[in-house]
């Protein structure tokens, strides 16, 4: 490793804490005997749970087992899509016509609740509409993409056109691609500060979150639950578990370690940049990513001054100090003027993929439950965290397309994904051969 490739004030830590306003929170001496709902999982999902629930009238207690923002909802890209994993196509392949948009509109839903949310709310968190571009990585995939944004623009009304290579510069300061496509209300924002947004709204609802607090078991009690922690025990009426990529981290959730892979995404953050040079690389100020299987995503900072750079870059999950100088190196065949940039940070997170590459919202156990988003959380976590929280409370605005569909898992998966460096290998060999 260059130690040339790293600034002096390198931080092994994501870019967005360093401005986010995230408070440290202190676990209390005692906690609450009782609850009305309690919320395993403080990450976008939890919160926006529990401030539904209490502004509802719920006494509401979010436990996290660590730091607040210790998860993925302050270490994503902050690129807020509204797709689905399958695709249009592989939906109608399928599920038919009808339930495939059906759940594709339910993916449009999430991305227009969060940009009403976060405007309702007033939460300042550098929230915009840029696009997206997607980069074609082979000539086929140009033709596929095309079609497909084709029949989105067609059936679903989405704002998206075809991008000829010829026309390529416009969108990307790169000759790597064989052309894209581009997706007009796609968005973007800073992660960390929409997390520190919602848990100020949740706390000043009435909201107690508990940081450094796992919960180590869930049991039955009468028409409730208890659920056990190092400080002690609460009663809850109903539970909500919000953990998604992390949920093969808790003991007390053993089903649902089966039913979500966790899936780690690396990032890196380069120094500071001449203003222009950004403009150059990105004219439009658009969300990046292309058409891999194991995805390339990137995007300007906020402020325009940096290239935040992510993806899978190892069979197996690895340091972000190990994975930093791939990205790098990745980086710099899309973007040659990036050679000599150095990295100021460097982290991963884990996302969540299901079995079916679909989200999953419902109950199992008594225990309510949404998660599995497949590395498009930022807008499906606030979306069906609130519709989650509409269901516990009864009323008919909360059901979703995602209802009614088995929540499955594999024989032989208790949560560590040791299919996963094999799954990698075979992805990454087809991105290689596509033509």
């Amino acid at each position: 490793m260059e130690e040339t490739l790293f600034t002096a004030d390198f931080k092994a830590a994501p870019y967005w804490l360093d401005d986010a306003g995230l408070p440290t929170l202190d676990a209390p001496d005692a906690l609450p005997a009782r609850a009305d709902v309690a919320v395993v999982g403080a990450g976008y999902t939890g919160l926006v749970a529990a401030l539904t629930l209490a502004r509802a009238g719920r006494r509401v207690v979010v436990f996290e087992a660590g730091e607040i923002g210790a998860g993925c909802s302050s270490r994503n890209g902050g690129q807020c899509g509204a797709g689905l994993k399958p695709g249009l196509d592989g939906l109608t392949a399928r599920y038919g016509a009808a339930r495939a948009r059906a759940l594709y509109e339910e993916a449009m839903a999430s991305l227009e609740f969060l940009a009403a949310f976060i405007a309702a709310e007033k939460i300042e968190c550098d929230f915009h509409r840029p696009g997206r571009f997607i980069g074609a990585h082979a000539p086929g995939k140009y033709e596929t993409l095309a079609r497909d944004l084709e029949r989105l623009n067609r059936e679903l009304g989405i704002a998206a056109h075809a991008v000829p290579r010829a026309e390529q510069r416009t969108e990307i300061g790169s000759d790597i691609y064989f052309g894209g496509g581009v997706i007009e209300n796609h968005a973007a924002l800073h992660p960390a500060r929409y997390l520190a947004g919602l848990l100020a709204r949740a706390t000043a609802a009435g909201v107690t979150v508990i940081a450094h607090t796992p919960v180590t078991a869930i049991a039955r009690d009468g028409d409730g639950f208890t659920l056990k922690t190092p400080r002690g025990p609460v009663t809850a009426g109903e539970v909500v578990v919000a953990t998604n990529g992390y949920s093969n981290r808790e003991r007390a959730l053993p089903a649902f370690r089966r039913r979500v892979i966790p899936i780690g995404s690396y990032m890196i953050a380069t120094e500071p940049l001449p203003e222009d040079l950004v403009t150059r690389l990105c004219p439009k100020d658009r969300v990046l990513n292309d058409t891999r299987k194991v995805v390339l995503y990137f995007r300007p900072s906020p402020d325009r001054r940096r290239i935040v750079f992510g993806g899978r870059v190892a069979l197996a999950e690895t340091d972000p100090l190990v994975g930093a100088p791939r990205l790098h190196a990745i980086m710099s065949t899309i973007f040659p003027e990036l050679k000599t940039a150095r990295v100021s940070h460097a982290w991963m997170g884990f996302v969540a993929f299901t079995f079916d590459h679909l989200p999953h919202v419902g109950a199992r156990d008594g225990l309510h439950y949404a998660m599995g988003y497949c590395g498009s959380g930022v807008a499906m976590a606030t979306h069906l965290g609130h519709k989650l929280a509409l269901k516990i409370l009864g009323r008919d605005e909360g059901r979703t397309a995602f209802d009614a569909r088995a929540f499955t898992s594999r024989p032989l998966y208790d949560g560590h994904p040791w299919f996963l460096a094999g799954a990698v290998l075979y992805y990454r060999l087809r991105d290689r051969l596509a033509r």
